[in-house]
């Protein structure tokens, strides 16, 4: 058997065996100074930069099931860091890996290094260093990125008559979960299965979107945990209060395959769509509208989903929770919540 530093030189460290002689000890790129194989890298922000650092872990049974395709899961494990990074409007230029094994298959690591090398490499970001032990399966990621100093989107600078948007569409992650256990496959064909097990297991984050919503957008966050508990959390930082269309929701065509009540369970407390939910004032419509012709964003389609108000006057428990109106501005009563990883009721 392969003992821990074999492992993590034949499938850890892939730029380092890459680029062998022409490495020097400052490295490959102006942003890793020094890479793995120390007890510490080195990194070097740009002059004028700021570092954004996030860090996100998977647990087997808790965030992905025991017998996920291993090439997806590499992929997932950085994509959902590269998304807090979205989140910030920050370019990805490194990551860490700390990564517990049950054992040490080689087929399976080959297969993971494979989809988080291919992910890593889309975007430039590099595997600076980490570590590696036996244990239950999980995958702890932290990333490195950069943002021109002050224009970090952040969560707490939306203000009141703000228009909320969306990218992409949101409750294929949750319906693909779903389908893994077994539910809706009989309402679905094989195309629409597929698609929604891949927005599950290899998520898109929006990068390119991140950077291009520096200085239009007031406040963003990636929705990692549903849209009710995450736009709650920019409501809660921005002291501010929100009213959100459910028909306005965007969607997949193959979601109405499902009862409306399980369709809207998918696109408000699903989880893993790592979209962003952002915020822009309504005079900046038709640059958000705008922004989709971009050539880096491919036709992303960005939502307008609703408004920020002023606080309301509900028992406060509840004023983290978005208000759900209907086209008419009724007020519907939608009993949703986001994903809580110490709900001991939850085991997605």
């Amino acid at each position: 058997m392969a003992g821990e530093f074999e492992l993590i030189a034949r499938y850890l460290m892939r730029d380092e065996r890459r680029e062998g002689s022409q490495r020097e000890t400052r490295g490959s790129d102006a942003f890793t100074a020094l890479g793995q194989g120390d007890d510490c890298a080195l990194v070097v922000p740009a002059p004028g930069t700021q570092l954004a650092i996030s860090t996100d872990m998977l647990v087997s049974g808790r965030h992905f099931l025991p017998d996920t395709d291993p090439y997806g899961l590499g992929h997932k494990a950085l994509a959902v860091n590269l998304s807090d990074l979205a989140a910030m409007g920050a370019e990805p230029r490194a990551f860490t890996l700390a990564l517990a094994l049950p054992n040490a298959d080689p087929t399976w690591l080959a297969a993971f290094s494979d989809g988080m090398y291919a992910l890593a490499a889309e975007h430039g970001c590099r595997l600076i260093g980490g570590d590696t032990t036996r244990g239950p399966l999980t995958l702890s990621l932290t990333v490195f990125g950069e943002i021109p100093a002050g224009q970090a989107l952040r969560r707490d600078g939306a203000r009141e008559d703000d228009d909320i948007w969306v990218s992409g569409v949101l409750g294929d992650a949750r319906l693909g979960l779903d389908l893994l256990l077994g539910k809706w496959a009989d309402r679905l064909d094989e195309a629409d299965r597929a698609a929604a097990v891949a927005a599950l297991e290899r998520p898109t984050p929006r990068v390119a979107l991140g950077r291009a919503l520096r200085g239009v957008a007031t406040a963003a966050l990636d929705l990692s945990d549903g849209l009710v508990g995450d736009l709650g959390h920019l409501m809660t930082r921005s002291g501010l209060g929100a009213r959100v269309l459910p028909d306005a929701l965007p969607h997949a065509p193959r979601l109405a395959a499902l009862p409306r009540e399980a369709a809207l369970a998918c696109m408000l407390a699903g989880g893993d769509d790592y979209e962003l939910c952002f915020t822009a004032p309504p005079a900046a419509r038709d640059t958000v509208a705008a922004l989709s012709a971009r050539p880096a964003l491919a036709g992303l389609r960005l939502t307008r989903i609703g408004t920020m108000t002023r606080p309301d006057d509900r028992p406060e428990a509840d004023r983290a929770r978005p208000t759900f109106v209907d086209a008419n501005g009724g007020i519907l009563d939608l009993p949703l919540r986001g994903f809580d990883h110490f709900d001991a009721e939850r085991t997605d």
